[in-house]
């Protein structure tokens, strides 16, 4: 299950129209149209939404122009429609509504930051935490989901069985003090807090006795008395 939903995220020669302009419309690395030109050429209609878009690269749409017989315009000759950041969001979001689970999936795996901030919060479980496998996915993102509450535990758990997210003490703080952690991966976590970190997780009352407990016998052998 897990590999099969991956290679999907990377399959742009199946991925629909819908997808891949999200894909490009949100695309932080200009990589992304190169590799969907390359794995598209034998879809005319994908080959010209890239060559309609303004942020194609411009060696890109001069490779693309050969295939669907059009001249190689330069990225000043493409028509770009201007938009607020919120509107530009927005209209993401709306795109995002109409794609079905499969659809949403792949955006999941390899959409940019502002889908994947939209899709963290689809209520379809496997999406969301598909967003936490996004190789883009940056650690300041993965702090927020782990400071969140709002989420299911899986993710938390997903998060923590990563060691080099673990290494960034927001996110290991994040997790052992966020009262929807498994007490059983707080709980080991709370030995990498810093004693001013410590006083106010054991007086916490909203997490685990467990996890508090285990920050009071911390604090008796690491505050001097």
């Amino acid at each position: 299950m897990e590999e099969s939903r991956i290679l999907i995220g990377l399959d742009y020669s199946v991925a629909s129209a819908e997808v891949i302009e999200l894909l490009i419309d949100d695309a932080s690395d200009p990589g992304i149209f190169a590799e969907i030109a390359r794995t598209n050429q034998n879809r005319p209609e994908i080959l010209q939404l890239l060559y309609d878009h303004p942020d194609t690269p411009e060696d890109v749409r001069s490779e693309i122009s050969v295939h669907i017989n059009l001249p190689a315009l330069k990225s000043t000759e493409v028509a770009r429609a201007e938009r607020p950041k919120e509107a530009r969001v927005r209209n993401i979001n709306q795109k995002i509504q109409t794609l079905s689970v499969g659809e949403r999936l792949q955006l999941a795996l390899k959409g940019g930051r502002e889908i994947r901030s939209i899709l963290i919060k689809d209520t379809n479980k496997e999406v969301m935490l598909s967003v936490i496998d996004n190789q883009k996915i940056t650690e300041s993102e993965i702090e927020l989901i782990a400071r969140s509450r709002s989420v299911p535990d899986e993710a938390l758990r997903r998060i923590s069985k990563n060691r080099e997210w673990l290494k960034n003490y927001a996110i290991a703080h994040a997790l052992a003090t966020n009262p929807k952690t498994p007490p059983g991966i707080s709980v080991t976590l709370v030995s990498s807090l810093k004693v001013k970190d410590l006083v106010i997780l054991e007086k916490n009352k909203n997490v685990p006795e467990v996890v508090r407990s285990a920050a009071k016998r911390l604090l008796s052998v690491r505050k001097p008395v």
